[in-house]
């Protein structure tokens, strides 16, 4: 049976959770002065590492010969954790939020552990649960057995009770960063005997927003489609990604206030398939690497990973004059992208969101012009 990549890569030990070294180390410092709290919450946006964590952090407590804080892997506890076991319990509060599923872990936690020093709840997507079974839960994490540790992990932090916050050692796991997402799907896809290009590990790597799952989820669909061998034409092919080349096109329409070639450029992105919420994130990631070779220079190159030509381009791009355009574009197409994304007519939404960024930045250049004559003007 196939296992997808971000199963069969998912962390094991802690060395191999990327991203997150503010909390990795502050984790085995606890484990290694023996200082373990009662509740712990893990914070952020999906696919960073909290549920591996968690899962990390609950085996090497309970293990009896952590190595540098992980879990040695070769122990009886550890041996006994690697499956099912009644002393790490996950639960999924999406499906169980009621108060009596609560209630009952009240009545569970009561019992000391089997095999290991400490009997660990992970409660995932804990924003989830009732208000009457946080209430229920609060009791318990403000009087828990000594050997119990819970581990609440949540993408919406602000929804939880602030009585329940104030009870939990909080971490917030930040996005990944492209460079640790690069390397990642580099060591996987050499890993499996795959050949690559940087073009392709950097589209893949941007394509996963800051998410480990999210890349390697991505990555997997690529390599389905390429096969052995995985290249920037292939992914944007099963991504959909407007290449540069129709980039630079559209761009060059929308710089030089060309209203109707703009709209006649996107109307030839989107009848051949390609999605408007797609297509404006490509064209927000575009001007945003337009804004980098304008405020960088020469150093944009180590960052915005293109063809030599088309890096030139976008040099030509990058002006002064084209300063105020390059960030309107950029927040006038975030701004509509809640809209792109549930709107009945996307097309209109993004053809108006581009004939908005022309007229708003004309009439910025048309104000700068009065008031540079205004200045000139002899007294």
């Amino acid at each position: 049976m196939y296992l997808a990549l971000y199963r069969k890569y998912r962390p094991k030990i802690f060395d191999e959770v990327i991203g997150q070294d503010h909390i990795v180390k502050t984790l085995i410092n606890q484990i290694k002065l023996d200082k373990i709290s009662h509740a712990y919450l893990f914070t952020g946006s999906r696919g960073t590492g909290k549920t591996s964590t968690a899962k990390i952090f609950a085996r090497a407590i309970n293990c009896m010969d952590p190595v540098n804080g992980s879990p040695c892997g070769e122990c009886e506890v550890c041996k006994s954790l690697e499956g099912t076991n009644i002393d790490v319990l996950e639960i999924d509060a999406a499906s169980n939020n009621g108060v009596d599923e609560i209630r009952d872990l009240r009545e569970k936690v009561k019992y000391p552990p089997v095999v290991g020093k400490y009997k660990v709840y992970i409660i995932d997507e804990v924003h989830m649960l009732s208000s009457s079974a946080f209430n229920a839960l609060l009791k318990t994490l403000e009087e828990p057995p000594k050997h119990t540790v819970f581990i609440l992990a949540t993408t919406e932090v602000h929804k939880l009770p602030a009585t329940i916050l104030s009870r939990c050692l909080r971490f917030d796991y930040k996005l990944v960063s492209l460079d640790d997402l690069s390397s990642l799907l580099k060591r996987v896809l050499d890993s499996e005997n795959i050949k690559y290009d940087a073009q392709s590990i950097n589209t893949l790597a941007r394509a996963g927003e800051g998410s480990v799952r999210d890349t390697l989820s991505i990555a997997d669909r690529c390599v389905s489609f390429a096969g052995d061998t995985l290249t920037y034409e292939k992914v944007i092919s099963v991504l959909g990604i407007a290449e540069r080349e129709i980039l630079i096109n559209i761009t060059n329409k929308i710089l030089s206030k060309q209203t109707g070639e703009a709209l006649v450029e996107l109307d030839g992105v989107l009848s051949s398939g390609k999605s408007p919420l797609v297509f404006s994130n490509d064209l927000i990631a575009y001007f945003r690497d337009l804004l980098l070779v304008y405020t960088l220079g020469d150093k944009s190159r180590e960052i915005v990973v293109v063809k030599d030509d088309i890096y030139e381009s976008m040099k030509m791009q990058s002006t002064k004059e084209n300063y105020a355009v390059i960030v309107k574009a950029i927040e006038m197409l975030s701004g509509v992208e809640q809209e792109l994304r549930y709107s009945a007519q996307p097309r209109i939404v993004l053809e108006t969101a581009i004939i908005k960024i022309i007229n708003d930045s004309s009439l910025i250049e048309r104000i700068q012009k009065l008031e540079d004559e205004i200045k000139n003007f002899p007294s």
